[in-house]
Order: C-alpha cells, then sequence, then structure tokens
C-alpha cells in the first residue's frame, strides 16, 4: 500500500500522522478571528506553527463556522496571497481552505501546494480549477454554505465501514 501523498511541491510520507497547523486569517473564525488579520502576524503565527511541530500549514481567508457571512473574492484574495509568498520559501506544504474556483486558481499560481475545499469539490468549476495540477486536495462535506450550515442538517445517504 502506497503510505505517500503527492501534494504540489511535496511528497508526504504517512508512515507516521502528519500535523496540519491552521492559520485563519479572518476576523470572525471560532478559535482566533481577528488575531493574524495582517500578513506579517499570519507569517509568523505560521512559523511558530513550524516550530511547534505543524508538518503543514493551512491557511484560510474566510471564515466556515456555522452562520458566517461569504467573503468577496477580492477581500479573500488579499488577505491569502501576501501570505502565501511569505510562507513559499519554507520548506513546508501550503494548504488553503477556499471553496471558490477563482481562489483556487490564484493561491496554486501563488505557489499553493494544497486546496482544502469544505464544500467537497461541489462546484464544477472547482473541479477544472484543480484539474491538471499536482495539487493535493482535502476532499471536506457541508450541507448548503457556512451560513445556513446548521440549519436542520439532516443527512439521508449516510454509509458506514
Amino acid at each position: 500500500m502506497n503510505k505517500t501523498w503527492l501534494c504540489g511541491r511535496f511528497e508526504l510520507n504517512f508512515e507516521r500522522p502528519l500535523l496540519m497547523g491552521i492559520v485563519n486569517i479572518t476576523p470572525d473564525s471560532f478559535s482566533d478571528g481577528n488575531h493574524y488579520l495582517q500578513a506579517d502576524a499570519a507569517i509568523a503565527h505560521a512559523k511558530q506553527l513550524i516550530a511547534d511541530g505543524a508538518d503543514i500549514l493551512d491557511i484560510g481567508a474566510e471564515s466556515t463556522r456555522p452562520g458566517a457571512e461569504p467573503v468577496a473574492l477580492d477581500e479573500e484574495l488579499r488577505r491569502l496571497l501576501p501570505v502565501i509568498e511569505g510562507l513559499r520559501a519554507l520548506n513546508v506544504p501550503i494548504s488553503v481552505d477556499t471553496f471558490k474556483p477563482a481562489v483556487m486558481r490564484a493561491v496554486l499560481a501563488a505557489g499553493a501546494d494544497i486546496i482544502n475545499d469544505i464544500a467537497g469539490f461541489r462546484d464544477p468549476e472547482s473541479i477544472a480549477a484543480v484539474a491538471g495540477t499536482n495539487c493535493g486536495l482535502c476532499v471536506m462535506h457541508m450541507q448548503g454554505e457556512p451560513r445556513t450550515m446548521q440549519q436542520q442538517p439532516s443527512y439521508q445517504d449516510l454509509h458506514t465501514c
């Protein structure tokens, strides 16, 4: 069984668990909103996460907590791109948490290695955005969108393994 994951510039080995450090560049994330809005603060936090043992950095610029309001495309990119540029030289895979195809394209061009899509690549343009790249994919799930995902969530097609 292959225990590696090709993601962008990296081939990660799953012989041991890998730790993903989270950097939220948002004013309203539930855990650390408003702490790392400035690129230099986000980069310093990311470097500390690496020093503390993070194997992967996951950068998010739009809160996806239940009830969160959407962020405009240009604002999400304004938050993300300087941080990616500041972290690119570090020898750590950069994951970006987004469900917008245009953001996916821009961050991959800027040097991101992984796309973490909480919408599970539901938008067909998301598939097109990552197709032909060697980026890693994190496929999540969500009913609705962050603003509505906790309004009577119900799953009819659950399978157990």
